[in-house]
């Protein structure tokens, strides 16, 4: 687990990479969403993060999410308490996005706690989330989960099925899809995913010019530790890194 100024330096790293290869494909580093994925993290390294200015956080796992959001919402309480004139890289609140497979008994516990639901695999998954978005009167924000390399040990969507479902999708009146999200292949080249986020963006920009889906269909998913700034320079706006900020994660070691 990565030290307070290991963790310091890895954020700042991070940012600047993310600043360089947005660059590179005319953008800023204003126009990156990075979610910092907490799933390795322990709680002094997410109050770190916030107390560094970071608002974007995901995780993978419903019940760690519900105690991840409690103590960072606690967190910022106090910081409120103890310090009213809020620092201005301090964020008011947290922005959660649930970012590994959501299972639908889970969605009811989910829903009230996340800003973006990036996983969103199945028919049958959009459908559950309206439901219990219909009993709140309440509307959630999503992201369609393609499986670009078709790889079967994964969750997403086939290419051809995700026209399909976004159109369901449309017809779901507490549902907005945002736009799409993949997990590329483990590689130790990052080059070797490129044609997995070329081929997601083509689709997600063919989407995006029947306008069908509205202005607010602008986010593509793409890159993790070992490949965002490959997925920036494929057009990824929104990116979810853990590894590279908090080190591989620990493992228990047999007795």
């Amino acid at each position: 687990m990565a030290s307070r100024n290991q963790l310091t330096d890895r954020y700042r790293r991070l940012m600047g990479q993310v600043a360089e290869a947005a660059e590179r494909s005319g953008r800023t580093a204003a126009d990156i969403i990075t979610v910092a994925v907490t799933k390795s993290a322990g709680p002094d390294q997410i109050r770190q993060l916030i107390d560094l200015g970071h608002q974007d956080m995901g995780e993978s796992r419903v019940q760690q999410l519900q105690q991840r959001v409690a103590m960072a919402q606690e967190f910022l309480s106090r910081h409120q308490i103890m310090t009213p004139s809020r620092p201005a890289e301090v964020p008011e609140k947290v922005r959660w996005h649930m970012v590994g497979h959501l299972q639908r008994n889970k969605v009811k516990a989910a829903l009230p706690l996340v800003r973006l639901v990036h996983s969103v695999d199945s028919l049958r998954l959009a459908e559950e989330i309206q439901a219990h978005a219909a009993k709140d009167d309440a509307d959630v924000e999503l992201l369609l989960q393609v499986n670009v390399a078709q790889e079967g040990a994964k969750q997403g969507l086939a290419l051809p099925a995700v026209a399909h479902v976004a159109d369901q999708i449309l017809t779901m009146m507490h549902l907005k899809l945002r736009g799409l999200m993949t997990i590329a292949p483990m590689a130790d080249d990052p080059e070797e995913v490129r044609p997995h986020f070329q081929r997601l963006q083509e689709l997600f920009l063919e989407l995006q010019t029947t306008g069908r889906y509205g202005r607010d269909f602008n986010l593509l998913s793409m890159g993790m530790s070992n490949d965002f700034e490959v997925a920036i320079e494929c057009g990824a706006n929104v990116l979810r890194v853990g590894r590279a900020l908090f080190g591989e994660p620990v493992t228990a070691t047999p007795a």
